[in-house]
Parts: structure tokens; sequence; C-alpha cells
């Protein structure tokens, strides 16, 4: 079956706000999450990736080994990143006993959206790059996986909403942490009222929180990048290697740390928006809130932490707690719950998920992504969650750098009578792009 041929019905997108009904989320059941495809549902999907760097090649490596999922090209603006997917895609094609596959590369990702043999996208780009790769890749008639965080403002996530849903789209965000048992555990339990009445929320996202300004010394850009192609819509900046970490082919040597970009302001939310789109989307999930978010965002000054402050008068406190691992609390007035990446414990054993996560080969969350292209249903994270999630980790920098409290409407999304936060909703694009 070939999907890019034609596109399927699907349910309009209801709502007065840009994240659509608000409410409690349905939770998948660990059996959608975590079930392996049955052979009456094994349809060809063919992928292309755009922005092949690191994090990439995890998801090329899962995705490969999904029944029925083919990948045909990639496109990135650094040659050698581009050459290496090639040899990538060739070794896995061995471990698993097939043909190599002809790979066509691309530098520019619009190329590769022409192709009509490409039914959906796999995005894992810096973050700014997201919503323009994204919108066009929707209005190119694909599908997308699209790593967190969903996009680096505000107003590019509104666009982004709006994309996805007048194209019909699949899109699901790289929020993986949904399709852990751990985690679907801890928010099912929560939203059951096993710990009773939530009163506060603590999220530790690591550390330092915010993003800092831009301070990596100028270096000399390599042969084969594209580095004005890299930077897009950002304005001038110079080049650094952390930036696009260096890699070797032969002998083989990948990147030695993740892309720096994450951390400064200029490009990237800093843990508030890396680890943040993971831990916060966990909280909102159990508080009911995936579709909403907080009403007040009070930033964090001397010893008193980033906190958050919902209609329903739940505080989200932000910063270490216990042992100081990522992860989220749930404190609620009859018992708590936490969770992190491999760790849950609670105030009571019988709050204590019983299953364990079935080996299927592949991670779910990426077969949850091909199940929902092939069966045209949204995935575990859709468009409009990974956007509430992403703007919760947004307005809590924008009350930082501004240093006072905001007040913040979930449903219209926007700073009430508040010219000078709202004017932080985006930026002013450059180079001749517009949203």
């Amino acid at each position: 079956m070939k999907f890019s041929n034609y596109r399927f019905s699907r349910r309009k997108f209801l709502g007065t706000s840009i994240l659509g009904a608000a409410g409690l989320s349905l939770i998948p059941g660990l059996s959608t999450a975590n079930s392996p495809i049955s052979l009456e549902d094994i349809q060809q999907v063919r992928l292309g990736f755009i922005g092949v760097g690191r994090q990439a090649m995890g998801i090329l490596n899962g995705m490969m080994r999904i029944p029925g999922v083919e990948v045909l090209a990639c496109a990135d603006v650094y040659e050698i990143k581009r050459e290496r997917f090639k040899k990538r895609v060739n070794r896995i094609s061995g471990e698993l006993g097939k043909p190599a596959p002809k790979i066509d590369v691309y530098s520019n990702y619009k190329d590769l959206l022409a192709r009509p043999d490409i039914d959906a996208v796999v995005i894992a780009s810096p973050d700014h790059w997201h919503a323009l790769m994204a919108i066009d890749a929707c209005n190119a008639g694909k599908d997308v996986y699209l790593e967190k965080p969903l996009t680096l403002t505000v107003k590019e996530g509104q666009e982004l909403v709006r994309a996805v849903r007048k194209n019909g789209a699949i899109l699901a965000v790289g929020s993986q942490q949904r399709s852990d048992v751990n985690f679907q555990h801890a928010a099912r339990m929560v939203l059951k009222g096993r710990i009773g009445k939530v009163e506060k929320v603590l999220v530790h996202v690591g550390q330092p929180e915010h993003p800092r300004p831009f301070d990596l010394e100028k270096q000399d850009i390599p042969k084969g990048l594209d580095w004005k192609a890299w930077l897009g819509p950002l304005p001038e900046m110079h080049f650094n290697e952390q930036l696009n970490p260096p890699i070797s082919l032969d002998p083989e040597e990948n990147e030695k740390l993740w892309g720096a970009w994450r951390w400064f302001r200029e490009t990237g939310g800093g843990y508030m928006t890396d680890w943040g789109a993971h831990m916060f989307d966990i909280a909102q999930w159990g508080l009911g809130m995936d579709r909403s978010g907080p009403v007040k965002v009070i930033p964090g000054t001397g010893d008193k932490p980033l906190t958050y402050h919902y209609a329903n008068g739940v505080e989200m406190v932000v910063g270490p707690f216990d042992e100081g691992r990522q992860g989220v609390k749930f404190l609620g007035d009859k018992g708590w719950i936490k969770v992190s990446r491999g760790n849950f414990d609670s105030s009571d054993e019988s709050l204590k998920p019983t299953m364990e996560r079935p080996n299927l080969g592949y991670p779910p969350h990426y077969w949850d992504f091909i199940d929902s292209v092939i069966k045209r249903k949204d995935p575990i994270v859709p468009v409009e969650v990974g956007h509430s999630t992403c703007v919760v980790c947004t307005i809590g920098n924008i009350a930082n750098v501004l240093g006072r409290p905001l007040d913040w409407d979930p449903v219209n999304q926007t700073f009430p009578n508040d010219w000078e936060a709202q004017s932080k909703l985006h930026y002013n694009y450059e180079n001749g792009y517009s949203l």
C-alpha cells in the first residue's frame, strides 16, 4: 500500500482555541502503545529523513527494524552527514539480512519533499528549523515524525498545528516517555485520583534550566557544510563546531556531544525545552492539562524556583528534588508518585506498576508513529499535545528573561495586556524566510 497517491479523510480539528477542546486526554492502553504490529497491519511506509545528526541515527536504527518500513532518502546541509546516512542504512540493512537499498541524498530538504514516492518524513533538525520543515512537509502531503521540542517559538507551534489539521497529516512528536510503561502508569494513577487531590508537582529538567547568550568562539566553517542554510531564518552568527559537531567516516567517528545549539538563547531553549519537553509533558499529562496549561508563571529568582500556577490551584515547581534525577513527582493529599527514566517510586506499594514493557525489537514510540500512518489515526503524542507542552517550556523561559510574574491565557495563548511579553512569542525571521 502506498500512501502518497492519496490522502485519507480525518476528523475535523474542533475547538475555539489553537489546542482544540481542553480537558482530560485519553491515555492509550498499554496494549495499544506496546503491541507489535499484526501481520494484517503490515503495509509499506516509505520514509525520508531531514536532518541526520546524532539523534537521527538513533531514530534510523529503530525505524528500520519495524516491519514494512523502507528508508529512501535523506536531506542535510552537511555533506559528510549525508554520506554517513547512506553507510548507516547499508549497515543496518545487512544486520537485518536485507539487500542494501538505493539511498538518495539532498542538501535541500524541499527536494526530498518533492518526491511522490515518500510517504512520511522524520525531522531531527535543530529546533529553529522544526516549524518551517514540518509545515512544508504537511503542505507537500507527507506525514511527520518530529523531534521534540515541537518548535522554537509559540507562534511557530500555532502555525504548525493549523498546517497539520488543514492537510489531514499525521504528526507524531518524539516525546517517547509517553510510550514508556512507568510514565503511562504514573499518569494513569494520578488521573484516577489514586493519590487524592493533586496539590503540587515537582519537575526537574536539569541545570542550568534556562539558556544563556551565545558565547562560543568563532571557528572556520568546515568543508561541505552550508552554514547559511543551517542558520536559515536565524540572524547572522558565526560558526563553532559545538553547534554542528564534527564526525569522520574513515575511520568512523561519530559526534562526541549533542549539538550545543540547544543551550543558547539564540538557537534553543536550554534544559527548559530540551528535557522540559519530556518532563513537563508528563506533568501536564497527569494533571489532565494536555491541551491547556498554566494561568500564571513566576520566574525563578535567587533561592526561589520557577513556579507555574494552574487555574485549579495546583502549583508546578521547577528544580531538583530528592536525589536530583530529571523527573516528575506528583504530590497529592493522599500520597505521592515519583517517576523518571528507569525509575518509579510511590508512597504506597499498591501504586506501583506491575507490567513490564515487552521487547519488540524496536522502540514502541516509533511503532506508534508507523501504526498511526497506516491506520490514519492520531499518535500517542499528536501535534496539539506537543504544542501545549512546548508552550509551558517557552513561557517559563520568557518569564525568566523578563524577571517578573506573567499572566497566561492558555485558551487564546496570549499574555493578557502585556505587550512586552507578547512580543517574545516569536522573533523576526531573517534571510527572506517567513512562516
